[in-house]
């Protein structure tokens, strides 16, 4: 279904008290039950009024564990691009445009930033930690002033970290400016400080994580036959903007849920359907990532209920094995072995889990401590990931539930909990 002016969506999640009609999109309601009603969206209300964001002290205590990790690992100085890690460290936002502005936090002494001359003083007001700000102009080279500021930090010799994503032209510049220096990978910092995340963090994912399960009470409400997975997207992004973020939910229909991102075959709602939805939104850029798969508008078939059954119960024996100190991995062991002791796979065969069984997840999406084979990393206390162990069946259907986890020093606790049952997606 596309949203034009001959397409209405009728409410309906199974229950006369739900049932309206709206034209989604105008603002003036289609018909004069519609303008009687409140509609399901209407009644959403943004629910981020009580959210706390991280705080300054916060932040400054996670530059002093960087700067203990870079002294443990003969790291000088560990440079920060525009994206996450910026964000994570300084509490900036930045675009990254082709004029190089880092951070650079040394292993002793306060944050140096070096900007481009002209955006020093919107810099500055972004500033929180630090107030040395280097800057160049546009005939000048940044590189330079990043090596000028290496030599008045002392540094000349040693390690620099460079952060994940930091991009090769800037890190080009640099090693060619002060090739006195050597360049390492900056995870050992990074990665350590933002994969066990704070109380803060916790509460900011679990927020997100609400807000998202009522984006998705809304979306499912509002299924409709016809309509297409843009259309069903559009629906979840306006619901979140309503609960107070930016945020959506994808969708497949039928045989193109058994991708697990999806298909370009045209796709339009109709009753028996597997729909598999997964979205997620952020709360003060900390993320939620959830799936839920139903069948719409009709009694599921034994297939359709045996493979859910057996996704769920995969999914249940991942969360069982996620115990302190044992490795990541044992979380995809156990999800798989569900899987394959059912038929599926071996391994990532289809029809069967063609992925990983989980991902980390915090101010990124999809960030480190991934729950894969091979992942020795031991379960600590403040790590995030998702479990989705993905039942793929090409030419039938896809499962997936997905929900996030957070570890305790007693074991793992639920961002979400997971569907009831096939015809029960919430909790």
């Amino acid at each position: 279904m596309s949203l034009k002016r001959r397409d209405f969506i009728r409410l309906s999640a199974g229950s006369a008290a739900l049932s309206s009609s709206v034209f989604y999109g105008v603002s003036s309601f289609a018909s004069p039950v519609a303008s009687q009603k409140r509609t399901i969206l209407d009644k959403l209300v943004p629910m981020t009024n009580d959210v706390v964001p991280i705080t300054i002290e916060e932040r400054k205590a996670r530059i002093e564990k960087a700067q203990r990790l870079m002294a443990e690992n003969k790291i000088e100085a560990l440079l920060l691009d525009s994206g996450t890690s910026l964000k994570y460290f300084t509490g900036i936002s930045w675009w990254p445009s082709e004029r190089t502005m880092i951070a650079i936090i040394p292993a002793r002494g306060e944050v140096k930033y070096v900007s481009p001359a002209f955006e020093a003083e919107r810099l500055r007001e972004l500033i929180k930690i630090g107030n040395d700000v280097r800057v160049w102009e546009e005939h000048e080279s940044p590189y330079k002033q990043i090596a000028n500021t290496f030599k008045d930090l002392g540094i000349k010799s040693g390690n620099i970290g460079i952060e994940e994503r930091f991009r090769f032209f800037i890190f080009d510049g640099i090693r060619k400016e002060a090739s006195h220096l050597n360049y390492t990978s900056g995870d050992p910092v990074s990665m350590r400080c933002r994969l066990i995340k704070s109380s803060a963090e916790i509460a900011l994912m679990q927020k997100a994580s609400d807000i998202t399960i009522a984006a998705y009470k809304a979306g499912v409400a509002l299924l409709q036959e016809g309509m297409t997975p843009a259309d069903f997207s559009a629906i979840t992004a306006d619901a979140h903007s309503r609960l107070g973020v930016e945020g959506g939910i994808g969708v497949n229909f039928g045989e193109p849920s058994a991708y697990p991102h999806g298909s370009i075959k045209p796709q339009y709602l109709k009753k028996g359907d597997i729909v598999l939805m997964d979205g997620g939104c952020q709360v003060e850029g900390y993320s939620s990532d959830i799936s839920r798969t139903i069948v719409f508008g009709a009694e599921p078939t034994r297939r359709q209920r045996e493979i859910w059954e057996l996704e769920k119960k995969s999914q249940a024996a991942g969360f069982a094995a996620a115990k302190i100190g044992d490795p990541c991995e044992n979380v995809d062991i156990a999800a798989r072995k569900v899987l394959t002791d059912a038929g599926f796979g071996p391994g990532y065969k289809i029809p069967g889990c063609p992925h990983r069984t989980g991902h980390g997840i915090g101010m990124d999406g999809h960030e480190w401590g991934n729950m894969v084979l091979g992942n020795k990393l031991p379960l600590q206390a403040g790590m995030c990931f998702s479990i989705e162990p993905t039942i793929s069946i090409y030419g039938e259907f896809g499962v997936r539930l997905e929900d996030c986890a957070y570890m305790t020093a007693e074991g793992p606790k639920w961002f979400t909990q997971p569907s009831v049952a096939i015809d029960q997606p919430f909790a």
